[in-house]
C-alpha cells in the first residue's frame, strides 16, 4: 500500500455560463455553489474542497470571464487573475455548441503555464456521438498538450473521468485544510449566496444582476438560527419588482430561501429580508468592499 499523499489547488475558469459551477457541485457532490442558466451567476472566487485517504483537491471556481462594464467586473476579473497565480492544475469548461473561436480570447487572456484538461460541457445536448468525437479531434489538433473530454456537468456524463485526469499531474503534498472542511468561505457566506440564488430563479430581466445580498445578522440560538439578510439594488423600481404586489413575491423569496438554508445548516431557520436601495452599488469602491468584493 503506497502512502503517497496528493494534494493542490486546480482552478475553474471559462465564459459566464459554461457550466463551471454546476462542474464544482458535481465533482464535490455538494449544491455548494450556486448555479443559474442566467450568466454572471459567480461574483466571488468560491474555494471547494475534495478530501479523501490518498489526495485533497482544493477547487476554485472563478467568475465567468467577460469584458469589465462596471467596478464589480473589473473586482471579478481581478478574482479570475488571482487564481491564474496560485493553482497547480487549470480545468476550462467550454460549451461544446459554442465555436472553438469563442474559446481562443479566453485561452490567450489565461495565457496558462500549468497542466490543462479542457472540458466539452453540455455534450448530452448533441445526440451525435460521431459529430462530439469530431469536434474533439479538433481541439486535440488545437490544444495538443491538453487532456481533452466531452462532459456533461449537468447530467454527470463523463464527469468521473476528471478527478483521475487531476491526480495524473497533482504535486504529492500533505493536505492543506482540515478533512472535513467544503470550503474556506463562512456559512454566513453561503446563506448569503443561497437567498442571491433564490432571487435568480424568482424573478426576470435586470434584478438579479443589480441585487447584492448583505447578511446583517445571524444568531444560532438552541431550536432555530436567526437570520437578517439585506437586499441591495440600484433603483426604487427596482426594489418595487423585488418586493411585488402586496410583498407577495419578497415573501415568496423567503419561503423559498429558508428551505433552502434550513437544508444547508441542518436546522430550522427564522429568515427576516429587508430590501435597500444603493444608487449604483456596482460602481461604488466602498460598497463593493462592504459586500466582499475586494
Amino acid at each position: 500500500m503506497s502512502d503517497k499523499h496528493q494534494a493542490g489547488f486546480v482552478n475553474i475558469f471559462g465564459a459566464p455560463n459554461a457550466g463551471k459551477s454546476t462542474l464544482l457541485n458535481t465533482l464535490l457532490g455538494e449544491n455548494l455553489v450556486i448555479t443559474s442558466h442566467k450568466v454572471q451567476t459567480t461574483r466571488h472566487r468560491i474555494l471547494g474542497i475534495l478530501t479523501e485517504p490518498t489526495y485533497q483537491i482544493v477547487f476554485s471556481d472563478t467568475p465567468g470571464i467577460m469584458e469589465p462594464q462596471y467596478k464589480l467586473h473589473e473586482k471579478m476579473m481581478q478574482q479570475v487573475k488571482s487564481a491564474l497565480e496560485d493553482g497547480d492544475i487549470a480545468i476550462l469548461v467550454h460549451d461544446i455548441n459554442l465555436p472553438i473561436e469563442e474559446l481562443e480570447p479566453i485561452t490567450a487572456m489565461l495565457k496558462l503555464k500549468v497542466p490543462c484538461i479542457l472540458l466539452l460541457n453540455k455534450s448530452d445536448t448533441l445526440k451525435d456521438k460521431k459529430k462530439i468525437e469530431e469536434l474533439v479531434t479538433i481541439y486535440k489538433n488545437k490544444f495538443p498538450k491538453w487532456d481533452i473530454v466531452p462532459v456533461s456537468a449537468l447530467q454527470k456524463t463523463n464527469t468521473d473521468k476528471i478527478v483521475p485526469l487531476i491526480l495524473k499531474n497533482l504535486p504529492e503534498a500533505p493536505a492543506y485544510y482540515p478533512e472535513d472542511s467544503m470550503s474556506d468561505r463562512s456559512e454566513r457566506f453561503f446563506v448569503a449566496e443561497m437567498i442571491r440564488e433564490q432571487i435568480y430563479k424568482l424573478y426576470h430581466e435586470e434584478i438579479p444582476y443589480h441585487a447584492a445580498v448583505i447578511i446583517q445578522a445571524f444568531e444560532e440560538k438552541t431550536t432555530l438560527n436567526v437570520i437578517k439578510a439585506e437586499i441591495i439594488v440600484s433603483r426604487e423600481t427596482q426594489k418595487v419588482i423585488l418586493i411585488g404586489k402586496g410583498g407577495s413575491l419578497i415573501k415568496q423569496l423567503g419561503i423559498n430561501s429558508r428551505k433552502v438554508i434550513e437544508e444547508f445548516l441542518q436546522k430550522k431557520v427564522h429568515l427576516e429580508l429587508f430590501v435597500k436601495v444603493r444608487p449604483k452599488w456596482r460602481d461604488n469602491e466602498n460598497y463593493l468592499s462592504e459586500y466582499g468584493y475586494n
